[in-house]
């Protein structure tokens, strides 16, 4: 590989040769091992082809490699070790990038010490680690994916640590907490107790049911080893798949070069399944190399017609018959794997049944009946059949695999998946080598109860397709073979063993190769090569036309001895030795011309010889001569040299008297010169003063400009830095109520752990009293034990005394008499005072014994009152843990309920809306002459209907009461929502009015203000009276409408309505009728302030009249021509009642601002009342605390000044809030208010003289230079908004558009152009463009609702506009995975928060209209695809006895089938993908059609009596196995989808499980939990047996069940609820598309619109 690398160099600037070098010290570090015989054995096959182009420069390379020998993870051999990358590992652990690794010395790990032999000398294993890190780096393989390949490997060196401990001879466990198995999960990412159990325990499935067993001790040893074997292989193919991705080439290969590396014949005294197919592999190899080395030699003699005589030659054709053919060993061993209860003994006995005495290359060993010999090419082997059926099946166990697919850490479920499908429910895997490229098996539709392990290939299978993939390989291409020798065994340096050798030879073939080329004719030559070469032998009349004619006569003279050469049809052959002698004729005859050439140069070369001295003659001749030329010239220069002194002499003379008189002219000119520079200095001393002074001045000027400028950025990073404090304080906010939420749900909790506190705190107060009791009690014995001390010491002395006395009565005889009786006295005394010392001392011992004991018991309650508390604490904090589990869960319903009831409540709205207007549209046809004057124009008209649109979306708040009062008033004969409809109008109509009252008190302001000005502006006054006259008119126009659809509504009443529920007395009718009165009153209301608006713009016309003749003229026509209207109208009496009217107005004014004053009073009341009771809840908080102790006083004064303060920071950011809303709404006042302004000033500039214009100064044009990159902005005049809207949703199809164009373009462009409106700063422009979107796509939906493409198409947009004005919005909660370019394109002027929010609810009514267009176009065919139709052919094919046949709702030829769902829901799923729907949605859409699929089942189930039988529950768990395989297919198992599924799946399970014994009961209560007790009895009483091996469920199993299930809290209802929507969520999905980039297509015409 590195000579191919070296000479080709590779075609790009990638460095391919380096890439390719690079790849062998990662498969060695992972694939080479030290063996007995070899320092660096690889211990698998590779296959390495190297692609090259035309120019045969390396483009690339391709690696496959053939059976890891996966055994040697876990078992070394004596001398020898496991692959290398754990020994470097090991001797890198004390890097601190591998310190999380917890590694160490190799000796400390099972995997890598058993062989003993853990270093190769003169190998650091170190440095092999820096290389191998390198190699990775170079081929592409990430810093974070190399440490997850360590993490991986780390953790099988670990798991080889695990030990187990036998609890008896069937079941195992592993010690507690036991470290390596710890380290093992936290390095993979997984749990340790789900590890821990299935490492003890496998599960067993059965048709029925699913069995968890413990295992032994040896079992879990296996189950150990033969995790850590696959997850190493796994690894391994995960590596070489990475090299071989960094090794592809886009170019295409002209040519390549394939390498072979794979193992050589091997045998040893123990040979297994390992040896068995490494010597098969030699066998095809050395097969392919005889093919090409013998029969290849022998046809080409044939071929060419040439006189031989055939030479035997070892032929191994039946040694690979013996092995693969029909009934061969693989055959045999792989149906023993397949048998229930095979075992290597069976399998040998069938070995011996099949080719003992009937193959001569298989012989049986004579002390063995579980061995078995094959003669091979090179030698004879003895097999060991033990191991060979479990390394063949090559098994894992499936849970460990889940354990391990589940994991936390990223890179480990990659490993696994491709083995969904390959690994059985009893696997583990096996000790052999394992092919590494695997083809994965597709599953076939079978009958059920297959399972993957019939599908799964064994490794000897696996093991003969790859290698017969190889030699397809082989043969398509030209072999060239390096055959490699050891020269000894003991790997000793310069050591030659020359038997050992020739023994290699033998069984490489070699030697027979030698002994057939010696025998034959090894050299040939075709006749054009034959003459090309040994041309120079031959004569030019030898030369003929014919070449083969002119090769036999040059032969003929050359070698005499015809047998040295044969001649066939295209080639010449020649014996051993015949080449070598032409050569030499050929190289003599060359010689001699040599020598003639070497003659011809000599003679030439002493020619040049020759001319070479004549020329150096005429050069020295050349040099004298000028020589002699010079000298001359010497002469000459002399004489020149004495004139030139003379010259200088002379000069010198004349120069010094001019210096003399030089010198006095310089004096003169100094002192003069001296005067003048004296005057010079000190006139620049005094300009030096000046610029000093100058200096100092500028100086202080600068420093007070600067510290202007300095305040002024200090004041700007001061509103910078206020204005991101306040978005910090609104985060805070927001996290304070939610640990505010969360503090009041647990206030219980909170003072159950006081109250219990408490309770700790007594009991630890009595402790303390028992404790002083018991400490006073010793010091009493203490003092009680030291007086009898006392005494012991008294009596001591006097026993002294009295043996003094004694002996002084011995020394004495005279006293005895006299002493007697004192002496009998003492004696008395003492007897007593010693009886009295032991009561004392008996007494003392008594009160000890009893101190000890009450002690004990002392000691035993305070041990039971610490055991109790720590329950008591274990309780409380597994309570607080569950409630808090519990109240999470309940909160997550909570929120899912409100949307789905805030999802509802805005469905409802859509619909009544819808309903609205078309009732509108049916009142516009019914009424038949329009009023004239009363008809709006259609921009007034727009505008209004958008701006309606709008207000309506917004106030959601408001609609709510409103629609959760329908339903009770559906009942009536007529549709109610027309009455709700009327008042909600009437409501906008309200705030028009206060709109339009609202900006009637501004212009009056305005006047105020701008008085003086208003004698320049007499056109614009009169533009906003006719403004305010023509809302005057749409309102008048809007009342009379509402009066025209009552009086409709009374007419349809009277005419259309029943009359018992029309008449007087009914409450419907009652209902009615005072809605409509309070409507019709609503309505007088509003005419009533339509007079008001009007006096009150008569009075201010009046106002208003300017005093300009020409300005009055104009007025007073306008005025004029409204007193005309009303005139024509008979309201001016009307408008007298109005002014009556607003005093009336004015007084309820008045007694609405006296109202609330009064309300202000009570609500400051009620305020010194809750500081009265907060005052009050102090104070007894002060007196808890002063009676606790004085560490839990300082806590809870702590957690209340906490508290506290939390609510005070709380109100503080309301306040806040508030504040900044007021802010936010003056900018956009001030913002309107400056556009106006400029407005204005432009009309005043109208006004304005062209005299007055000439007099001005003409400002200096600043001409913008264009910039040549876009912003992502998209320009459009304000006329083209409708056009722009109709191309862009109206008129647009979806399917060209999902087709040919990027997803979500629509949305993108009607972004462009928001942006370009914000950037404009055009409030207008950008609420006129999102209204007129949101109206056309209600528009669209209207029209087309039922195309579920369309549908499909304008969510997905709608959720992307949402995305673009969340993810440009400026927040920083959606900016983060913004680019810098992205962030600088983000909306400037304007937040559209509330826009976001109509979007969000126009994206949950198109989600709900997507649902029902797939229930509608799903519903026809769920029953006859999941129930009627038989996917599985017979199964159902008996009927229910003694049931009529039932027909389908649909014809036959239109029978739907489960595969017809399957096509429909792929059509859905295509859709939704192709118009870019966010993933997450695509989601919740699987979810809920699988729901509708899932409960029109169940119902129907639940309904038909025909389909309750155990075919039916088989047919339906199979239906549904192919839905979750369609799920499998697109990904979408983590939607939610299967789990809609389980009632119908568990329904099922019930139709086929035994419904006999209590036991069966128990069994179906826990398997139907999500089955209601109705559903379940109704599915038992509908059970019908199909044939007479079944029984009908027992009355008595129903009661049992109904009495197991009566404690279940479910819904009586006996349905599910088809129609039931799921809560939608829209989670933020940010673009990557650079706005930039978007290129408007020309088939959308939109031409009219420009990028900015």
């Amino acid at each position: 590989m590195r000579y191919f690398a070296t000479v080709s160099g590779s075609a790009s600037e990638a460095n391919v040769e380096e890439k390719v070098l690079a790849s062998n010290p990662i498969m060695e570090s992972i694939g080479n091992a030290k063996t007995t015989r070899n320092d660096n054995s690889s211990r698998f096959g590779k296959y390495i082809e190297i692609g090259f182009d035309k120019r045969y420069r390396i483009i690339g390379a391709n690696m496959r490699t053939y059976l890891l020998e996966k055994s040697r993870v876990v078992f070394q051999a004596e001398e020898e070790r496991n692959y290398h990358i754990f020994y470097q590992l090991c001797a890198s652990a004390k890097l601190p990038e591998f310190k999380m690794l917890r590694l160490g010395n190799a000796n400390n790990f099972h995997y890598t010490k058993q062989g003993g032999s853990p270093v190769i000398e003169g190998v650091d294993d170190a440095k092999e680690m820096a290389h191998t890190r390198q190699a990775c780096t170079l081929l592409g393989i990430s810093e974070s994916y190399q440490m997850g390949i360590f993490r991986i490997l780390a953790g099988i060196l670990h798991l080889g640590n695990v030990g187990f401990t036998s609890r008896d001879s069937d079941s195992c466990t592993i010690p507690p907490k036991h470290e390596p198995l710890s380290i093992f999960c936290d390095l993979m990412g997984v749990d340790y107790e789900e590890m821990c159990h299935w490492l003890c325990h496998r599960k067993l499935a059965t048709a029925a049911e699913t069995y968890i067993k413990p295992i032994s001790k040896l079992q879990a040893t296996n189950a150990r080893d033969a995790l850590a074997k696959h997850i190493y292989a796994k690894l391994f193919t995960w590596i070489v798949d990475h090299v071989n991705q960094a090794l592809h080439s886009a170019v295409k290969q002209h040519s390549f070069i394939g390498v072979l590396d794979i193992y050589g014949f091997e045998t040893f005294e123990i040979n297994s399944f390992e040896q068995f197919c490494i010597n098969y592999a030699n066998e095809k190899l050395q097969q392919q190399f005889n093919m090409h080395v013998f029969k290849l030699e022998q046809e080409e003699y044939m071929k060419e017609q040439i006189p031989w005589t055939l030479i035997d030659f070892y032929d191994n054709q039946p040694c690979i018959n013996l092995i693969e053919s029909k009934l061969g060993i693989l055959d045999l061993l792989d149906e023993e794997c397949k048998m229930p209860k095979g075992t290597d003994d069976t399998w040998a006995q069938k070995l011996y049944n099949t080719h003992l005495n009937k193959c001569a290359l298989f012989e049986k060993p004579r002390l063995s009946n579980k061995a078995f010999i094959i003669q091979h090419f090179a030698d004879k082997v003895e097999y060991q059949c033990e191991g060979f059926l479990e390394k063949n099946k090559d098994t894992v166990f499936e849970e460990q695999i889940k354990v391990l697919k589940s994991s936390k850490f990223k890179m480990l479920p990659e490993l696994f998946q491709d083995d969904e499908k390959a690994i059985s429910p009893t696997s583990a895997t096996s000790s052999g080598r394992t092919p590494l490229t695997r083809m994965p098996s597709k599953a076939t539709k079978g009958r059920p109860g297959q399972t993957a392990k019939e599908h799964k290939k064994t490794v000897g299978h696996q093991f003969r397709n790859s290698l017969h993939l190889l030699m397809e390989t082989l043969n398509a291409t030209t072999p060239h073979y390096v055959r490699c020798i050891k020269p000894n065994d003991f790997k000793f340096p310069f050591t030659f063993d020359e038997k050992r050798a020739v023994q290699q030879l033998r069984a490489c073939g070699v030697l027979e190769t030698i002994r057939i080329s010696a025998a034959g004719f090894p050299s040939r030559w075709t006749y054009q090569e034959f003459f090309s070469r040994y041309r120079v032998l031959m004569k030019q009349k030898d030369v003929l036309s014919d070449r083969k004619q002119t090769c036999k006569n040059v032969l003929e003279k050359l070698i005499l001895d015809k047998d040295k050469y044969q001649f066939g049809k295209t080639k010449i052959f020649f014996r051993a030795g015949q080449v070598a002698y032409l050569e030499k004729l050929r190289a003599d005859k060359l010689r001699a011309a040599c020598i003639r050439i070497q003659k011809t140069i000599r003679g030439w070369l002493l020619r040049k010889k020759y001319l070479r001295m004549r020329t150096a003659a005429i050069t020295v001749q050349r040099y004298v001569r000028g020589y002699q030329a010079r000298c001359y010239a010497k002469f000459l220069r002399r004489t020149q040299a004495a004139t030139v002194l003379q010259k200088y002499w002379r000069m010198f003379i004349v120069r010094r008297r001019y210096k003399v008189k030089r010198a006095a002219t310089v004096a003169l000119q100094s002192y003069l010169r001296g005067y003048l520079a004296r005057n010079r200095y000190h006139k620049i001393l005094r300009e030096h003063k000046a610029v000093i002074i100058q200096k100092w001045v500028r100086g202080w000027l600068a420093r007070t400009y600067y510290k202007r400028s300095m305040h002024a950025i200090i004041y700007l990073q001061c509103c910078f830095r206020r204005m991101m404090a306040k978005r910090e304080l609104k985060k805070l906010k927001i996290e304070a109520r939610s640990v505010e939420r969360y503090k009041k749900l647990h206030i219980g909790m909170e003072n159950k752990i006081m109250q219990l506190q408490r309770k700790v705190d007594e009991q630890n107060k009595d402790y303390k009293c028992l404790m002083e009791k018991l400490t006073n009690l010793e010091g009493i014995y203490n003092s009680e034990t030291e007086k009898l001390r006392n005494d012991l010491e008294r009596l001591q002395l006097s026993e002294e005394e009295a043996k003094i006395a004694t002996g002084r009565v011995l020394s004495l005889q005279e006293e005895i008499a006299k002493l007697r009786k004192d002496l009998e006295q003492t004696r008395s005394d003492k007897k007593s005072i010693e009886e009295r010392a032991d009561r004392y001392k008996q007494e003392t011992e008594q009160l000890v014994s009893n101190l000890k004991e009450e002690n004990t018991l002392l000691k035993q309650e305070k041990e039971a009152l610490n055991h109790r508390i720590v329950e008591q604490a274990k309780e409380m904090t597994e309570t607080m843990e569950k409630k808090l589990v519990e109240e999470t869960k309940q909160l997550e319903l909570d929120l899912n309920d409100e949307r789905l009831r805030y999802q509802n409540l805005l469905n409802e709205f859509s619909r009544l809306e819808e309903r609205y207007d078309d009732l509108k549209e049916e009142m516009t046809l019914m009424v038949n002459v329009p009023k004239p004057g009363h008809k709006r124009t259609d921009s007034t008209h727009s505008s209004n209907e958008s701006e309606y649109t709008f207000s309506s979306e917004i106030a959601d708040t408001e609609d709510i009461p409103l629609r959760t009062e329908e339903p009770s008033e559906k009942k009536v004969p007529l549709d109610m929502s027309l009455f709700l409809k009327l008042q909600k109008r009437v409501t906008e109509l309200e705030q028009e009015k206060q709109v339009m009252q609202d900006e009637l008190d501004r212009k009056e302001e305005q006047v105020l203000r701008s008085k003086a000005k208003e004698e320049e502006r007499p056109q614009i006054r009169g533009a906003e009276l006719e403004y305010e006259s023509l809302k005057r008119q749409e309102l008048e126009s809007e009342n009379k409408k509402l009066k025209n659809e009552l009086n409709e509504l009374r007419k349809a009443l009277s005419e259309k309505s029943a009359p018992e529920v029309t008449a007087p007395g009914a409450p419907a009718y009652c209902v009615l009728m005072e809605q409509l009165t309070s409507v019709s009153e609503e309505l007088d209301v509003r005419k009533e302030e339509v007079l008001i608006l009007r006096s009150q713009l008569v009075s201010q016309k009046e106002a208003i009249q300017p005093k300009d003749d020409k300005n009055t003229m104009t007025d007073s026509t306008i005025l004029l021509e409204d007193v005309q209207k009303m005139k024509d109208k008979g309201e001016i009496a009307q408008a007298y009642i109005g002014l009556k009217e607003t005093n009336r107005l004015l007084e309820s004014q008045l007694q609405s601002q006296k109202r609330n004053h009064e309300n202000e009073a009570e609500a400051l009341r009620g305020e010194i009342q809750s500081l009265k009771e907060e005052n009050n809840r102090q104070q007894q908080l002060l007196a808890q605390n002063l009676q606790l102790p004085p560490e839990a006083r300082i806590e809870a004064s702590l957690q209340h000044e906490i508290t506290r303060l939390t609510n005070e920071n709380l109100d503080l950011m309301e306040q806040l809030e508030k504040q900044d809303k007021t802010v936010r709404k003056l900018k956009k006042q001030l913002k309107v208010f400056a556009k106006k302004i400029g407005e204005l000033e432009v009309g005043q500039m109208e006004n304005i003289s062209p005299g007055q214009i000439i007099d001005e100064p003409i400002r200096p044009v600043n001409i913008p230079r264009k910039e040549k990159d876009f912003q992502g902005m998209l320009e459009y005049k304000k006329e083209d908004e409708q056009k722009l809207v109709k191309n862009l949703i109206l008129e647009l199809k979806p399917r060209g558009v999902a087709v040919n164009l990027i997803p979500g373009l629509p949305a993108y462009i009607l972004f462009m152009c928001v942006r370009h409106a914000d950037y404009l700063n055009d409030d207008q422009k950008v609420r006129s463009l999102l209204t007129s979107t949101i109206n056309s796509i209600k528009k669209v939906l209207k029209k087309r609702g039922d195309d579920f493409e369309t549908v499909s198409f304008w969510l997905s947009n709608t959720c992307r506009f949402l995305h673009c004005l969340k993810q440009y919005s400026g927040e920083e909660g959606f900016m983060k995975h913004n680019t810098s370019r992205q962030n600088e394109h983000c909306l400037t002027n304007f937040d559209l928060a509330e826009y976001r929010q109509v979007l969000s609810d126009l994206a949950i009514q198109i989600y709900q209209q997507l649902v029902r267009v797939l229930e509608n176009i799903l519903q026809p065919m769920i029953v006859s695809g999941m129930l009627e139709h038989e996917t599985i052919q017979g199964v159902s094919g008996v009927k229910p006895t003694g049931l009529r046949k039932r027909t389908s709702s649909i014809a036959d030829e239109g029978t739907y089938t489960l595969d017809s769902i399957l096509r429909q829901l792929n059509s859905f799923h295509s859709v939704m993908c192709q118009h870019g729907m966010d993933p997450e949605l695509i989601k919740q859409v699987v979810k809920q059609m699988f729901y509708i699929v899932g409960a029109i089942t169940l119902n129907n189930l639940l309904l038909r009596k025909d389909m309750c039988s155990w075919s039916k529950g088989m047919q339906i768990r199979y239906n549904v196995s192919q839905l979750e395989e369609w799920l499998r297919d697109k990904n979408l198992m983590n939607s939610g989808a299967k789990e809609t599924l389980e009632p119908l799946i568990q329904a099922a399970q019930l139709l086929q499980v035994k419904k006999k014994t209590d036991d069966d009961a128990e069994a179906i209560c826990s398997m139907c939990n999500a089955l209601t007790t109705a559903q379940i009895v109704k599915v038992l009483n509908l059970y019908t047996p199909v044939n007479e091996f079944e029984e009908r469920v027992s009355v008595s199993f129903i009661r049992t069940i109904q009495m197991r299930l009566r404690d279940r809290k479910d819904s009586p209802q006996l349905l599910m609820d088809a129609k039931h929507i799921f809560p939608v969520t829209f989670p933020f999905n940010p673009s990557s598309l650079a706005l930039e980039t978007i290129q408007i297509p020309a088939s959308l015409g939109l031409g009219f619109i420009s990028r900015v």
